[in-house]
Order: C-alpha cells, then sequence, then structure tokens
C-alpha cells in the first residue's frame, strides 16, 4: 500500500508541476510576463481545486480505489499529449483537463489513508505520503529543467510525462483495495460539506493550506526568473537545481509525526509557519548563497506545516464526512496555489522580489495567527 499511494504522489506531482521549471523558456516562446507564463501552473491547480468536492463526493459512491486508479491513469495520458500543444491556449486546455484528473489522487488519498490504518496512525501515514509527493515535484521539476536546454520546453515536458507515467503504473498494479465498503447511502454532498466546514479547527486547517501553499509556490513560480535574472544570472539547467531543496521537504513533511506526538498540532504547526517565513526572508539579498539556503528552509518549513494540517484535519474530520473534509482541504490547497502563484507572480513583475517576500510573510503570519487563535479557544 505505502509503496503504491508514494507511486500515485510522485506520478501526481511530477505531472503537476513540470511546467513550473520551464516558466521563463515559456515566457520567452510566447512572449508573455511572469504572471502569464504562471498560468501553465495556476490553470491546474485551479482546476484541480474546482474538481476536488465532486470527485471527493464521488469516492464516497464508488470508492476510493477506482478514483484514485483514474486519476493516475488519465493524468499520466494527458501529459504524453501536453509537449505536443500547438499552441499556448491549448496547452493551458490541457493542464486544466491534467489539474481535473490529479484531483481524484490528492482528494481521497488522505481519506483512503485513514480508512486503511485508521485515525491512530494517520499523522505518519499522511506525512509519508506528503513526502513521496515532495520527491515527486521535485523530480518532475528538475527533469523538466535539466532537459529544457538540450531539447527545448516541448522535450523537457515529454521527459516529465514519460517519467510519471511510469510511476502512475506502479500504482495500478500495486494498489490495495479500500477497507471501506463504498455505499450510495453515505452522507449526501452539500451535507458532508456543511459538516465539513462547522468545526472551527477544521476552517483553520483550510486557512493554512490556503496561505501556506500560495505562499509556497509564489515563491517558487518567481524563483526561476530571480536566478536567470540580473545579477544571478544563471542558466536554466542550473537554476533548475534549487528544485532539489524538495529533498528536505520530503525529510520534514516524513519526520514531522514525532514532532506533533512531543509539541502537539499547535505548536508544530506554528513554528513550521515560522520556519517558512525566515526561509522567505533570507532570499532577499542578491547573494546567490542566501536566496539557495532560504529557498531550502522555505521547503522544509513548508511541507512539515502542510503535513502537520493535513493529517489534523483527517483526524478532525467527522464521520461520514471524512472524504468531504479532506476535499475541502485539498480545495483550499490548490486554490491557494492557483490565486496565489498567480498574485505573487504578478507582484514580482511589477514591484519586483523583495515586495514578493512582504506579501508571502504577511500570508504566513496570517495563517499562524487564525491556527492559534482558534487552538486556544477549543
Amino acid at each position: 500500500m505505502k509503496t503504491a499511494v508514494a507511486a500515485a504522489g510522485l506520478s501526481s506531482f511530477a505531472l503537476l508541476y513540470a511546467p513550473q521549471s520551464v516558466l521563463p523558456q515559456l515566457a520567452a516562446q510566447y512572449h508573455l510576463d511572469p504572471g502569464g507564463a504562471s498560468l501553465a501552473v495556476s490553470v491546474a491547480t485551479g482546476a484541480l481545486a474546482i474538481a476536488v468536492l465532486p470527485i471527493a463526493a464521488l469516492s464516497e459512491i464508488v470508492g476510493r480505489r477506482p478514483v484514485i486508479l483514474t486519476s493516475v491513469i488519465v493524468s499520466a495520458a494527458l501529459a504524453l499529449v501536453l509537449p505536443f500543444a500547438p499552441s499556448y491556449g491549448f496547452l493551458l486546455v490541457l493542464r486544466v483537463l491534467q489539474g481535473i484528473s490529479i484531483a481524484g489522487f490528492t482528494g481521497v488519498a488522505a481519506a483512503y489513508l485513514v480508512e486503511q490504518l485508521g485515525k491512530t496512525g494517520v499523522a505518519a501515514a499522511v506525512g509519508a505520503m506528503i513526502a513521496g509527493n515532495s520527491v515527486g515535484g521535485m523530480l518532475g521539476r528538475l527533469s523538466a529543467g535539466l532537459s529544457a536546454g538540450p531539447l527545448g520546453y516541448h522535450g523537457a515536458l515529454a521527459v516529465a510525462g514519460v517519467l510519471g507515467s511510469i510511476f502512475s503504473l506502479v500504482t495500478v498494479f500495486a494498489l490495495p483495495p479500500s477497507a471501506a465498503r463504498p455505499s450510495p447511502e453515505r452522507t449526501g454532498v452539500l451535507a458532508g460539506i456543511g459538516m465539513a466546514v462547522q468545526k472551527p479547527i477544521l476552517l483553520a486547517q483550510y486557512t493554512v493550506a490556503l496561505l501556506a501553499m500560495g505562499s509556497f509556490v509564489a515563491v517558487y513560480n518567481a524563483v526561476g526568473f530571480r536566478l536567470t535574472g540580473s545579477p544571478l544570472n544563471l542558466s536554466p539547467a542550473i537554476a533548475s537545481l534549487v528544485f532539489l531543496a524538495y529533498a528536505i521537504g520530503s525529510v520534514s513533511s516524513a519526520t514531522v509525526g514525532r514532532t506533533v506526538a512531543r509539541f502537539g498540532g499547535l505548536r508544530s504547526a506554528v513554528g513550521a509557519l515560522l520556519i517558512t517565513a525566515a526561509g522567505v526572508l533570507l532570499t532577499l539579498p542578491d547573494s546567490l548563497v542566501l536566496v539557495v539556503l532560504g529557498i531550502v528552509v522555505m521547503t522544509g518549513g513548508f511541507f512539515a506545516a502542510h503535513a502537520v494540517a493535513n493529517g489534523w484535519t483527517a483526524a478532525e474530520a467527522p464521520e461520514g464526512a471524512r472524504g468531504q473534509a479532506s476535499g475541502t482541504y485539498t480545495l483550499t490547497y490548490y486554490l491557494g496555489s492557483s490565486v496565489g502563484g498567480t498574485t505573487g507572480s504578478v507582484i514580482f513583475a511589477h514591484a519586483g522580489w523583495s515586495w514578493l517576500v512582504v506579501a508571502v510573510v504577511c500570508w504566513l503570519a496570517g495563517a499562524a495567527a487564525v491556527v492559534t487563535l482558534t487552538a486556544r479557544r477549543r
């Protein structure tokens, strides 16, 4: 089971974020500013956010496993078509469809793990799943970024598509059936969503997902332009190596379960958000060493915060609405990716890196304040 879920995460996130490392090439090819180029990422994550709740509700009826399998198969097939898109507009349409298909994995994976392992083991399991997701994101970005020089962005996307397809096949053959029986008599969609948003502590986790993910993607959307532009002037291949920072994200998310067990969810969440903000602040000087160090620190803090919030959501979700709670978390997470990512790119394009840092730190501070106030009022 762990191998299959990890492979699904590797495939889904490699395919979802592979275009991020070639945004400067897309901008040059289609005469776009950073905000316009960032749509190659944002339309997929926005479509994912819109689709995730209906798909999570569908999983209550047909079961988690069929939804996850359909997700990895369709998203991989679309990835193999993506390099042949004849125009930027057509590429964006394919990315929308890909985002919808990836919603099948991201929207129900945590609920699937709870049903397989129970509440007591979910924090560690979700942390391990997010570790796999972060490795997938890193591999997708790196494979595309390193291929873009010799192969162009078309070849780079093809390499990422083949990589994602290999991992999707592992999931198809290794994913065990869900322990819970699907039933058309489970909680209805609207009732389930109502249950999923009625607890303030769940609303706090959704806020963390929205603001932290928006901050994270905003920085990563712009960092390629910062590294390849003046005064750092790195080549696209060398600049793409910044995505190796995702390795620290896989470590922090996989080990955060022990931090939660020792210090509790509130301290772990706030500490992770503060570390994320500290990493962003480190990137302010025009120093390659500090920019890279800041990205590493930010990535480790973000994935820890995400693992805490996602596990907290799964554990606090009401019976009968676990799929909707997981889906609502995923909706806000990818809504943050879409809106925050594009907003951050626009801020960077018009005001520069320093103002992007200011915006991101404010978003992270807001997330920390919300989760602190909500948890202390319980």
